[in-house]
């Protein structure tokens, strides 16, 4: 999977799941300042990404994640790892 497949993946179930506004879901966003997502998100957000992607995220790895480029970067490497 291209990182521009997983971009569009994240991006529609931001949208669509956390009702996050098109214009706010950019690379350098910051997932809890400016997307608001909170510590309840993040636990729909892994059952998510482990449904759409196919693995599973270990808590301690999300910590270091605070932008969304880095959580695309994140999944990728997951994805690549599989």
């Amino acid at each position: 999977m291209t990182k521009e497949e997983i971009k569009k993946i994240v991006n529609n179930f931001l949208v669509e799941e956390f009702e996050i506004e098109e214009h706010k879901i950019v690379d350098g966003a910051l997932l809890k300042d400016d997307l608001e997502i909170d510590s309840l998100d993040f636990v729909d957000i892994v059952v998510i990404i482990e449904r759409c992607f196919g693995f599973k995220i270990k808590p301690e790895e999300m910590a270091n994640i605070s932008t969304l480029t880095q959580f695309y970067d994140y999944i990728e490497s997951k994805q690549n790892a599989c």
